[in-house]
């Protein structure tokens, strides 16, 4: 009689899973892509979103008149406050009651008449002369400086020109849409490589730990 001993099975344990495994360089796109939406989403929201509710107005420069308080390029954040609170020394925002009525951000040096109604004289800090026009304040508000982003205005100014509109409308989306296959692609191409590894590391579960008898 001839005994045969087929070999018992081996016990299986967890820890022969092999797990997925993301390289360094696939979290960092990653991380990249989530910092960049955030950045973009918050620059949504401070310059077209907040500014609704009226908090506050961002105003890009266009000229050096006001330097060195903020030179062209700079965003200026300007604030509401009743008109009656205007003084002399305050930078304002306004709009020009000459010409082309273009918004000035230029300082208050001179208040003619007050009331409800202040006309006005300003000044840039760099100019060494008033501005020729007086101003008379409408409404109910007035715009004071508040703050000051240097070199923001020229990011502003770059995403309102037509090949960024264009890019936005087409680009963007086409680039989305390839990212997303792209990171599709990616994971599925590491889930196959883990299973694959796993195959390759699990014993088969499927022999029989028993004794054969052969006559």
């Amino acid at each position: 009689m001839t005994t045969l001993r087929i070999p018992a099975e081996q016990p299986w344990h967890p820890g022969h899973v092999t797990q997925p495994r993301r390289k360094p360089l696939r979290r960092g796109w990653i991380w990249l892509q989530r910092a960049l939406l955030g950045g973009a989403l918050v620059l949504l929201l401070a310059l077209a979103v907040f500014p609704r509710f009226g908090l506050y107005r961002p105003v890009t420069v266009l000229s050096g008149s006001m330097r060195p308080t903020f030179s062209p390029g700079d965003m200026v954040l300007v604030a509401p406050e009743p008109i009656s609170s205007v003084r002399v020394g305050q930078v304002i925002s306004y709009r020009v009651p000459v010409g082309a009525h273009q918004v000035e951000t230029h300082r208050v040096i001179r208040i003619l008449h007050g009331g409800t109604h202040p006309v006005i004289q300003t000044q840039g800090d760099a100019n060494n002369w008033p501005d020729p026009w007086t101003a008379r304040l409408e409404g109910k508000t007035a715009w004071r400086l508040v703050g000051v982003i240097p070199h923001l205005g020229y990011a502003v100014n770059w995403l309102r020109g037509p090949a960024v509109r264009m890019a936005a409308v087409i680009v963007a989306p086409a680039l989305l849409v390839l990212l997303m296959l792209l990171d599709i692609w990616g994971g599925d191409k590491e889930e196959r490589r883990s299973e694959a590894e796993d195959r390759a590391t699990t014993p088969n579960r499927g022999a029989l730990g028993v004794e054969g008898h052969a006559y």
